[in-house]
């Protein structure tokens, strides 16, 4: 073989290739660290992988049950008391076609079941529907020159008056989160809405599948790089998923779960039902003690309208508030709400859903919110009052789960007027209280400052009703519902001086009863420093400043409120007669001792709003009801609300009571009502103890008004000084409303007199003695002696008792003269006897009318002596 041509042999080796499943080397990398590495992988996959099958399938049955059936539980709703509109009432047709949209009305035939309107010229035609709280009998109201004309009934001809639907006042809310909502549908949720809340909470809503990684990634980078947590990478159905099922916790397995849920959501129902469970949900701040739960109640709590009726600043407001509500509230802090409305307004621009000169027109905008005041519109004590009620006598969440509709007595426009009282009267109470605790103190040689002692805040409670029908038409608790939810209304006080009149109506009742003496208004008691015992007690009550004024009629004692002529003539009637009097009034506390003729029983403001129906309601007491009805969801009768009147005087007895009272107001301890410009013919009588009140009433209206410390200090202020004002207050307003317009001079029952009297002698006036004033009598127990008789033992007895027989006539028939109603005045009162210092027990003082009440021009018809 040539060496040229040698040949190399290459050895190869192919390696053999074993089949599975025998011993062998593995496929696994030979590096330990890799394979390790490897290992924890597999693991962590798997554990991620079990993680989300397990929360999957978990919230995957969560998430069936919480939706299905209703995604906000029902509730039932408590509606006002019907709005009445009357002929000759100054209304226009649009005003009340406003007020059957908010009653829940539509423009057109069939589209509520409420019912319908038709605005036709100078008229509006009102058709109610099955569900409408009246029958459905149509109406068509013709207005001409801005007042109503004629009310025309299809099938009954002509009215004389006509009652809108009930307005919606809340629903009933929940008792464990006390939060409130009104549920709507996407359809009747706005577009401003809609693209104010995508434009700054998710712009990209409609594409995503529930989870925005991109901005989620950006969100963390941003939070890493500046060490804090400053932009949220969540979604709406994120935060859905947050809302519905998880805490608040910022967690990262938190975080993971939650993006769980929006993956499922978004699998489980469209983007528009996504949605409008968010615009249901979303927590939008804080009215009184209540979250705003949702875009439809944030825009009646912030605007006072319809979610549908909002503007472009309105929605951008609220879409600014859902970041941060109680930082960004536009009551608490507007500057910060108008800055954040205005960011929304520019991210509503970027997302060009609005032009450049709407957002720049928009930001010009101011805030336009409604009132803050809760009470006005909320009227949350009344409220509260309303749900104790129902529970007493229906299971709350049978009432919640049927949707009933509870019908209450409630007026708003009376609210608004006493929430606006309150609100003024209680700025006089708190000058006054500051006033008493500024005091200058000594700090140095020479020097000194001016404190303010620090004490509690007053409260106060006001209760307006029909005293006819018990109807509870208003109601204050408070003076801030979310600050304390303490119903003072429903709380028990000494009831101080306004438990006077029940005394003098057992002294009158004396010529009813068969009693040998008889005591009228012209009767006297003596005035002067007394003890009284009762039992192995002994009792000595002083007036004000230890002033005291000798023999005087019961007239002038009421009208002045004199303690010690007061409990003297209780004891002379029998403290049993007048506890009995009182408690069937329903001033149940009462014990028959000394004590309570001041007052010295509790009862609560309205308990004495229901006693004083005895005066105002012809002798019969009437309950305060706050529910007319309870139905259910179609509108059928489940309960009917009536209250049980009981006759407690006679009616005679009742006039001559509110013809003495009406002399508190017009020369008594009340007369600053007077000189805060009120002049309609009203009763009424103030009270102090610890606290301060006023009880008084017109011929179609009842208000209780009290004021004073939770914590059962003296308020050392009277009556007249705290709770007279805001009475007058709101009775002045009141009485401006249609409704309430028609204040009448008391009807006179048959069987009462008018007489004229001497004012020195209180004996009947002749030409010799012009200066007189005139009182009403039980006909037969009025004085006979004339003024210019002689005294002696005629005279006396006269003086006493102010009558020359105890016989009383019968009643006249009916159709007797009315009271004449005009104000009264009064003359200087004849010197005051100083006397020693009561031994003073418990809270029974005077009216502390300091100073004593300005004294009227003189008119003719002064006060009694």
């Amino acid at each position: 073989m040539d060496s040229a041509h040698q040949i190399v042999a290459i050895k190869l080796k192919i390696p053999k290739i074993k089949s599975r499943g025998k011993s062998g080397k593995s496929l696994l990398p030979r590096d330990p660290i890799v394979r390790a590495a490897l290992g924890v992988f597999v693991i962590f996959s798997a554990l991620v992988v079990g993680f989300f099958s397990y929360y999957y399938v978990t919230y995957d049955h969560i998430i069936d049950r919480r939706f299905r059936g209703a995604v906000f539980s029902n509730s039932a709703k408590i509606y006002a008391i019907p709005k009445t509109v009357r002929v000759t009432e100054r209304i226009d047709a649009r005003d009340i076609a406003a007020e059957l949209r908010r009653a829940g009305y539509s423009e057109k035939d069939g589209q509520s079941p409420l019912g319908s309107y038709r605005l036709v010229g100078h008229a509006i035609e009102i058709d109610p529907g099955p569900q409408s709280y009246h029958s459905p009998e149509p109406a068509t109201i013709t207005i001409h020159g801005g007042k109503v004309d004629s009310i025309t009934s299809k099938p009954g001809g002509d009215l004389a008056a006509y009652e809108l639907e009930p307005q919606l006042v809340t629903a009933l809310f929940d008792a464990e989160q006390r939060s409130k909502r009104q549920i709507v549908t996407y359809q009747d949720i706005p577009k401003v809405m809609v693209d104010a809340v995508l434009a700054i909470e998710d712009r990209r809503f409609f594409q995503h599948s529930g989870v925005n990684y991109v901005r989620l990634a950006e969100a963390a980078w941003v939070d890493f790089t500046h060490q804090r947590h400053e932009q949220g990478g969540s979604t709406i159905t994120m935060q859905l998923s947050r809302a519905f099922f998880l805490t608040p916790e910022k967690t990262l397995k938190r975080k993971l779960v939650e993006m769980l849920i929006a993956i499922e959501l978004e699998q489980k129902f469209t983007k528009q039902q996504i949605f409008e469970f968010y615009a249901n949900r979303v927590d939008l701040g804080q009215r009184g003690s209540f979250t705003i739960g949702g875009f439809a109640e944030a825009a009646r709590a912030y605007f006072n309208k319809d979610l549908k009726d909002i503007t472009l600043p309105e929605a951008a407001l609220l879409a600014g508030l859902i970041q941060a509500p109680s930082y960004l509230s536009p009551y608490r802090h507007p500057e910060r709400a108008l800055e954040r409305r205005n960011t929304v307004l520019d991210a509503m621009l970027e997302t060009h859903a609005i032009t450049k000169d709407q957002a720049e027109k928009a930001k010009a905008t101011p805030l336009k919110l409604a009132p803050p005041n809760v009470e006005a519109s909320d009227a949350p004590y009344f409220v509260d009052l309303v749900r104790d009620t129902l529970n007493s006598k229906l299971n709350e969440r049978e009432a919640n789960e049927q949707s009933y509709r509870i019908y209450t007595t409630l007026d708003p426009d009376l609210q608004k007027v006493a929430a606006q009282a309150v609100e003024t009267g209680m700025k006089l109470v708190d000058e006054q209280v500051t006033k008493m605790r500024t005091k200058r103190v000594k700090v140095g040689k020479g020097k000194y400052e001016t404190k303010v002692k620090p004490g509690p805040d007053a409260q106060v409670a006001l209760i307006a009703m029909d005293p006819h029908t018990g109807q509870v038409l208003a109601l204050v608790g408070g003076r801030n519902y979310g600050f304390s939810q303490l119903n003072h209304a429903a709380a028990k006080r000494p009831t101080g001086s306004i438990f006077k009149p029940f005394v003098y109506a057992a002294a009158l009742n004396t010529a009813l009863d068969g009693t040998s003496t008889v005591l009228t208004p012209a009767s006297t008691v003596p005035d002067q420093p007394s003890t009284f015992s009762y039992g192995d007690q002994i009792y000595e009550p002083r007036n004000y400043k230890e002033e005291y004024h000798g023999d005087v009629t019961l007239r002038y004692a009421l009208a002045l409120s004199l303690n010690n002529a007061t409990v003297k003539l209780a004891e002379e009637v029998g403290y049993d007669k007048v506890a009995e009097i009182a408690k069937a009034a329903g001033i149940t506390s009462v014990k028959p001792t000394p004590a309570m003729a001041l007052g010295a029983y509790d009862a609560t403001p309205l308990d004495l709003a229901g006693a004083y129906t005895v005066f105002a309601n012809g002798g019969v007491r009437v309950p305060p009801i706050l529910i007319d009805s309870v139905r259910d969801s179609k509108g059928d009768v489940v309960m009917d609300f009536n209250p049980e009147k009981r006759t407690v005087l006679d009616p005679r007895i009742a006039f001559v009571m509110t013809n003495m009272l009406e002399g508190v107001l017009n020369f008594g301890t009340a007369y600053p009502v007077r000189t805060r410009g009120f002049n309609a013919p009203a009763a009424g009588k103030t009270g102090s103890s610890h606290d301060g009140w006023f009880a008084g009433y017109t011929s179609n209206l009842l208000c209780i008004v009290w004021v004073g410390y939770d914590d059962y200090s003296d308020l050392r202020l009277s009556g007249a000084q705290t709770a007279a004002p805001i009475w007058a207050e709101f009775m002045k307003k009141a009485i401006t409303l249609p409704q309430y317009s028609d204040v009448k001079p008391f009807s006179e029952p048959a069987g009462v007199v008018d007489v004229q009297l001497d004012k020195v002698t209180n004996r009947l006036a002749t030409p010799s003695c012009p200066d007189s004033y005139t009182a009403a009598f039980i006909a037969g127990t009025e004085p006979h002696d004339t003024c210019d008789q002689g005294g002696g033992v005629v005279g006396f007895f006269s003086r006493i008792f102010g009558t020359g027989s105890d016989k009383v006539l019968p009643p006249s028939q009916p159709g007797s003269q009315q009271a004449v109603a005009g104000a009264q005045t009064t003359q200087d009162p004849a010197k005051k006897k100083k006397g020693f210092f009561g031994k003073f027990v418990g809270i029974f003082k005077d009216d502390k009318t300091s100073p004593p009440p300005p004294k009227p021009p003189n008119s003719g018809e002064n006060n009694p002596r």
